[in-house]
């Protein structure tokens, strides 16, 4: 019989209405049941996965208002249409709670103005690398039917400040004729404390600009800002955000479940995942995804699609950044 793992990823599939990963999991659990003796079981899946993409229609695109920048801003704003979803992402409460909040008070945005209060929208994401900030900006695109428009800082910031603050005007201008999310990302380049030494003057004149900016922004796009390095940011900046999330490492229970995500089609029966909870340990999001790609792929090159222990373990242990010791 199917395994949880299995059916959890089935219906998520289903509720994100991806069809080929739908039946790809489907005929995982064909295979489950046909190494299980259940042949006949297995049958009927294979045949119903058959007759369902022959009989599927063609898919509709979802509608997505996109203006794509030109002029000047085409320099300045890299845009996409993420199909991410919260559901795409293995986070911890203190991460997943105010990200739903958000989405809440943007899919009743309505109802919010209409009692004169405004949906949270200006986000600061902080943590290490590889823990989600920048895909969650994907995601809440994705979920919220939003194009994404990412933010060129190299593009933006200038040795005048005078074409650094033209640029970032251009960009809030943007934002309010454009819904869409926006984001900052290494936001620590514009965001560094006022009090450091006058040879960062100008940057500090850039961050009050960009502060005046976000302060007098009354547009209903959404503003993500992200940082490895908070504790260079200008304390000013914190009271500008409706919501600053604290990203981290994942915990080992937290790797085990997004390893488990990445391998649902995959057969992880006999995979040891305290054995995996420790090799983890100390991995970011993004290093344990990819270690769990890398053992699909080495269990797909075996002409296998069974997962194990050492596959995964070894691909981790491939991860961690190598210790440097003193002569």
């Amino acid at each position: 019989m199917p395994t949880a793992d299995q059916i959890k990823a089935l219906i998520r599939s289903h509720v994100d209405q991806d069809e080929e990963r739908f039946y790809a999991i489907a005929l995982q659990m064909a295979a489950h049941a046909a190494r299980q003796g259940h042949g006949r079981v297995a049958t009927d899946l294979r045949e119903m996965v058959d007759r369902g993409r022959k009989q599927r229609r063609p898919k509709r695109e979802r509608p997505i208002a996109v203006v794509t920048p030109r002029g000047e801003l085409s320099g300045l704003l890299a845009v996409s249409l993420p199909k991410a979803r919260l559901s795409d992402m293995v986070l911890d409460d203190d991460v997943e709670r105010p990200l739903i909040r958000v989405l809440q008070e943007q899919r009743a945005s309505d109802k919010l103005y209409g009692h004169g209060l405004v949906p949270a929208r200006k986000l600061l994401l902080v943590g290490p690398p590889g823990t989600g900030k920048t895909m969650t900006a994907s995601v809440l695109a994705g979920e919220l039917n939003l194009p994404l428009y990412v933010v060129v800082l190299h593009a933006l910031i200038t040795r005048f400040m005078g074409e650094t603050a033209a640029k970032l005007h251009l960009v809030f201008d943007a934002m309010a004729q454009n819904r869409g999310v926006y984001l900052f990302d290494e936001f620590d380049a514009i965001g560094a404390q006022r009090s450091v030494g006058q040879d960062l003057g100008e940057i500090r004149r850039v961050l009050n600009s960009f502060l005046q900016f976000l302060e007098q922004d009354g547009s209903r796009s959404i503003v993500v800002a992200a940082t490895n390095h908070p504790q260079g940011l200008d304390d000013a900046l914190f009271r500008r955000f409706d919501s600053v999330v604290q990203y981290r490492n994942p915990s080992p229970a937290l790797a085990c479940d997004l390893a488990r995500n990445r391998l649902a089609v995959f057969d992880t029966e006999r995979v040891d995942w305290e054995t995996v909870a420790i090799a983890a340990d100390g991995l970011s999001y993004a290093e344990v995804a990819a270690s769990a790609d890398a053992a699909a792929k080495e269990a797909v090159m075996r002409d296998t699609i069974v997962v194990t222990t050492e596959g995964l373990t070894s691909a981790m242990r491939e991860r961690r950044r190598p210790t440097t010791t003193g002569r």
